[in-house]
């Protein structure tokens, strides 16, 4: 079974390939960018790349899986549209991962809470609570679009050690260390563990597709949580009218 995973849902664009014929999931390939270009300059030449230096025909992988949000609009849409694209084309089925359960899959194994967050701006993050029963994810809470100040009351409730990781650590770092999380035993990811990663996206994806947790490339829809900018401002200029 080969997995094609794409994640561009945030800052980083990852475009990975993973086969789960054995025992454990393995990373054949992963193309991973965090530069300063757009995802629709980099997500398909990354694929294309990919490909090419794995000899691999794209009619033969098993599924497509997709990092569907919450995160960047922008990004959603890019991935979204790309993988639909290819199922459409391929004929292949889609396997929707949750942002959050991506990005917690980076921490697969450990025994703490782990907690990542994506600045959604405003003093808000995207976040979820997980924690691990051996290789297999388990929500605690799902992704949500809260204040950083709410993500730590609704943490405070759970009396183990926690780790963060995600583009929102650098934002609220300071804040979760002085303040939020003051007196509890907290942690952050790695720098190499601390970003959206496709190789993780479709090592989850793998047991997803197990539990037939699929869908078709007409019935995939981004999880975007919360309304864009633009549209917010349109609402506000209309309220304003």
């Amino acid at each position: 079974m080969r997995i094609l995973a794409l994640d561009s849902s945030g800052l980083v664009a990852s475009v990975a390939v993973v086969d789960g014929s054995g025992l454990e999931a393995q990373t054949i390939a992963e193309y991973t960018v965090n530069y300063k270009k757009t995802h629709s300059q980099t997500l398909l030449p990354m694929l294309d790349e990919v490909a090419r230096m794995t000899e691999l025909d794209l009619d033969s992988i098993d599924a497509i899986a997709v990092a569907a949000g919450p995160g960047s609009f922008t990004g959603l849409r890019i991935g979204s549209a790309t993988a639909k694209g290819l199922g459409l084309a391929l004929d292949k089925p889609l396997i929707h991962i949750p942002t959050l359960e991506g990005l917690a899959y980076n921490l697969c194994g450990t025994d703490h809470i782990v907690c990542p967050i994506m600045d959604a701006r405003r003093g808000q993050v995207y976040t979820g609570i997980y924690e691990f029963d051996n290789d297999r994810l388990i929500v605690l809470e799902d992704q949500m679009a809260v204040g950083i100040e709410e993500l730590g009351q609704r943490l405070h409730s759970y009396d183990r050690k926690v780790v963060f990781l995600g583009d929102g650590v650098p934002v609220f770092k300071e804040a979760l260390m002085e303040r939020i999380m003051a007196g509890r035993e907290i942690a952050f990811a790695p720098a190499h563990l601390n970003r959206q990663r496709a190789a993780a996206v479709g090592a989850l994806a793998i047991r997803y597709y197990r539990e037939g947790k699929m869908e078709t490339a007409a019935e995939h829809q981004p999880d975007y949580l919360r309304v864009s900018q633009a549209e917010r401002e349109r609402k506000e200029r209309l309220c304003h009218a």
